[in-house]
């Protein structure tokens, strides 16, 4: 997984570095000779590159925190309701336009788990949908309780994702000609491996399907009770 991340990333961090040289570049090089609009657009460009790439390290310091299968997360009982506030207080920061439709158990929930790194994975599948669910008007974050687990899904009743990447889509390693799915972005590859990586070293696992109506949805779950051998 981080052989597949390490050669990912060359690639998908020149390219917004290379925007941004661009862009400053010129900025700097023909200032006099652009219209407000043309550099308030520069301007623009180079922060959206900016955030991407804080979201790029922000995965890749997740990455540091699994250490292969020597890896032992430690688990603290979180309430449920305060880590999904979290999530939706940190997403609404990045995309205030985006409605999320919030579905949880109105019974008081804890679950052990490391909610730094859980909130990562929810965060970034809903900024994947934001950026590759094309035509989206629906996002939705739901909370189950299925006996002894809590089942997490992300839907979006977006275009969905290509079928012949549904089966690589945890690995990082498919190609990226047909990663990206609105034409913009191409990082959803390495973004989902840091989840597949996080929810395993939870000790489960990460399931994905586009759904009948249209769009996708993303689904792991997590043992309600502490497990000595995870």
């Amino acid at each position: 997984m981080r052989g597949n991340l390490l050669r990912a990333i060359s690639h998908d961090l020149r390219t917004p570095l290379t925007s941004i040289y661009g862009s400053a570049s010129t900025l700097i090089s023909k200032k006099n000779a652009l219209s407000e609009g043309q550099q308030l657009k520069l301007l623009g460009e180079i922060q959206e590159d900016s955030e991407w790439l804080i979201r790029m390290v922000e995965n890749l310091l997740a990455v540091t925190r699994i250490d292969g299968a020597k890896v032992k997360i430690v688990k603290t009982p979180i309430v449920l309701d305060e880590l999904i506030d979290s999530v939706l207080m940190k997403f609404s920061k990045k995309h205030p336009n985006q409605k999320v439709i919030t579905q949880i158990p109105a019974d008081f929930v804890d679950i052990p788990m490391d909610s730094i790194l859980i909130e990562q994975v929810l965060l970034n599948f809903l900024e994947n949908a934001v950026f590759h669910a094309k035509g989206m008007t629906e996002l939705k974050l739901s909370v189950s309780l299925a006996g002894d687990k809590a089942i997490f899904e992300v839907a979006d009743n977006g275009c969905g994702i290509p079928e012949e990447i549904l089966d690589k889509i945890f690995t990082g390693c498919y190609k990226k000609s047909a990663a990206p799915i609105d034409g913009t972005r191409s990082n959803m590859g390495i973004g989902i491996s840091v989840c597949a990586a996080i929810i395993k070293a939870h000790g489960s696992e990460i399931f994905v399907e586009n759904r009948k109506g249209g769009g996708a949805v993303f689904r792991f779950s997590l043992a309600r009770g502490c497990d000595d051998e995870q």
